[in-house]
């Protein structure tokens, strides 16, 4: 699977457990992500992570920032995308089942680093369900 990662200054050890987690699964990453801890704009890692999953050029996409929050809600403005902001593994496995999410986004100052490699496994692991849910995500496109 092809997944794009995006994290601002709050995450960069995060993405590095996750993308060693990842490539040990045998899974080619793109990072879009800051690897210092110097501080920045969330949009700007957002952004492109969103860009590759609209367009197809990934299976999905990872974000991380402090809370999850904006980096999630950067990605949401882009069509298709449907970025779910997971602090839980079972939160995680919901977003995929019943949303069809195709980023995760991670809120770093609120898990631990083994938290997100299990929230991001359990995103990649869990199919959509269809069925009635798939009414309810094709009404959320404007």
């Amino acid at each position: 699977m092809k997944i794009a990662i995006g994290n601002d200054h709050a995450g960069p050890d995060y993405k590095k457990a996750i993308v060693a987690f990842l490539t040990a699964q045998g899974h080619e990453i793109i990072n879009h992500g800051t690897d210092t801890f110097d501080s920045v704009d969330y949009p700007d890692f957002g952004h492109p992570v969103a860009i590759d999953v609209a367009e197809g050029k990934v299976d999905l996409g990872i974000v991380i920032c402090g809370s999850g929050n904006g980096i999630a809600m950067t990605a949401n403005k882009h069509q298709g995308v449907r970025a779910a902001l997971c602090w839980t593994k079972e939160i995680s496995a919901l977003a995929r089942q019943h949303n069809d999410a195709n980023i995760v986004s991670i809120p770093a100052r609120f898990t631990s680093i083994e938290q997100a490699v299990e929230i991001v496994a359990t995103f990649l692991n869990t199919p959509f369900e269809g069925g009635r849910h798939a009414t309810r995500v094709d009404k959320i496109n404007c």
